[in-house]
């Protein structure tokens, strides 16, 4: 079921800490029961406007984690979804509690104090809470290094929560500063601009960050591993119970690791100067070369800025540049594949644009229809990266070892395996450097998301 309705409630902050809390109220509010909510036939659900949650994409359409685990519950129980917008979690929890929502969808910590006020939906996301200062300011290893620094978080947060545990426990110098009127991105921001010395925040909120902001580390983990959980009225049961058996029967058939590889599963290790370098260039080098993008994505069906990001991986953007093994240009065209393509002159940035877009608009057409998006299109850039060849034979190992063949979550874990002989062995095209394609991938997705940031 598709959104019914978008409702405003608050100024909208671009980021906010999947951690807030409230302060507990007495009584929670009468709430409607599973049986009314499908009566009524909308769910009424209370997020924030973050890219961990729920976000308007490029495409002008709703989207974020939250947003579509939202959508495919609503589906499972007959119902549209009603989203109530709200700049705080402390907010969004305090609807839930006064019976504004049917449930909170909003990136919240599983914590103890929270479940004497809620009732919790099943673990979805682990998370952990996350020391983040700049590199270029301090670098506390430990709590006690962080004793007399100049510390802010967001208020009513399970932040706070962790930080008063550990000033109990044996840091009663530890000191920090909650301000109920900032989010987490705002924090960070002040932390990259040297306001402040360190925050805390979500290891997911970090990942993302730390694109926009590669002088930003995160030194050291203030918490283990913690889980993240919908929340509804203390008295709703029925509701969880639903909520309960739909996550079940949509984690048992890899739509959870799918949600999870579409939103996270290109951030892996952050290379400081790699992402440092790939912004001076985004602004530097990329304008001359970003009508050229914009025109073959055009041409050729294929998203702008994730042909411009494989560009970049290919060559950096240098249209000169040149490979021991032969391939050249912008898109490093091997000369078999550039003549395939039309291409006379792989040192001529447009046509090897256009000649790179070409081929890669190629790759997609040559899997099966059981191969949706976006699979189709990691799989088309993998190819593009090892060959058509060698993808048949990861594929045709994917059937052997039970996974699925048209899964790019299922075919990253089997590549690596084209570079082991009692694997490639028995296959038809054999050894390939199959950790190849799927940094290739990875790296690229990471770029695009990183230009969506820079480029208007």
């Amino acid at each position: 079921m598709r959104s019914a309705c978008w409702i405003i409630a608050a100024a909208l902050p671009l980021l906010v800490s999947a951690c807030d809390s409230a302060e507990t109220n007495a009584e929670q509010a009468p709430s409607r029961s599973l049986a009314e909510i499908r009566e009524a036939g909308t769910l009424v659900v209370v997020t924030r406007n973050a890219p961990t949650t729920w976000y308007i994409g490029r495409d002008g359409e709703p989207s974020g984690p939250e947003h579509d685990l939202v959508e495919s519950f609503a589906e499972s129980i007959g119902v549209a979804v009603e989203y109530e917008l709200r700049g705080t979690v402390a907010d969004a929890l305090d609807a839930v509690e006064n019976g504004q929502a049917d449930l909170a969808a909003a990136g919240l910590t599983r914590t103890e104090d929270r479940r004497d006020r809620f009732r919790f939906g099943p673990a979805y996301q682990p998370v952990t809470q996350q020391v983040v200062c700049r590199r270029d300011n301090v670098q506390p290893e430990s709590v006690a290094d962080l004793i007399g620094l100049d510390i802010e978080v967001i208020a009513d947060s399970s932040y706070v929560e962790r930080l008063e545990a550990l000033k109990a426990d044996g840091h009663p110098e530890l000191e920090w500063r909650a301000d109920p009127q900032v989010d987490t991105e705002q924090l960070l921001r002040r932390v990259w601009e040297r306001e402040i010395d360190c925050t805390v925040a979500d290891s997911t909120i970090v990942d993302i960050n730390r694109r926009y902001y590669p002088e930003l580390i995160a030194p050291f983990n203030l918490s283990s591993e913690q889980q993240l959980g919908w929340v509804m009225p203390q008295a709703r049961d029925d509701l969880g119970d639903a909520v309960e058996d739909w996550l079940a029967e949509f984690r048992d058939s890899g739509q959870l690791e799918d949600l999870r590889e579409r939103y996270y599963g290109f951030f892996a290790l952050f290379d400081y100067v790699d992402t440092a370098v790939y912004i001076r260039r985004i602004r530097e080098r990329f304008p001359q070369y970003d009508a050229y993008f914009r025109e073959a994505a055009q041409e050729y069906d294929l998203p702008y800025m994730l042909l411009a990001a494989q560009g970049y991986q290919e060559s950096h953007w240098n249209a000169a540049a040149r490979s021991p093994t032969g391939v050249r240009g912008i898109m490093m065209l091997t000369l078999n594949t550039a003549r395939e393509m039309g291409v006379r002159d792989r040192l001529d940035a447009r046509q090897s644009i256009f000649g790179g877009a070409k081929y890669l608009a190629r790759m997609k057409q040559r899997f099966v229809p059981e191969v949706t998006e976006p699979d189709r299109t990691w799989l088309a850039l993998a190819a593009y990266n090892v060959g058509r060849a060698h993808m048949h034979d990861a594929q045709t190992l994917a059937r052997k070892q039970g996974l699925d063949p048209h899964r790019w979550g299922d075919l990253k874990k089997v590549l690596p395996l084209l570079s082991e002989p009692e694997y490639y062995n028995d296959l038809k095209y054999g050894y390939a450097r199959g950790t190849e394609p799927v940094r290739y991938v990875r790296r690229i997705r990471e770029y695009q998301h990183i230009l969506a940031n820079q480029v208007d």
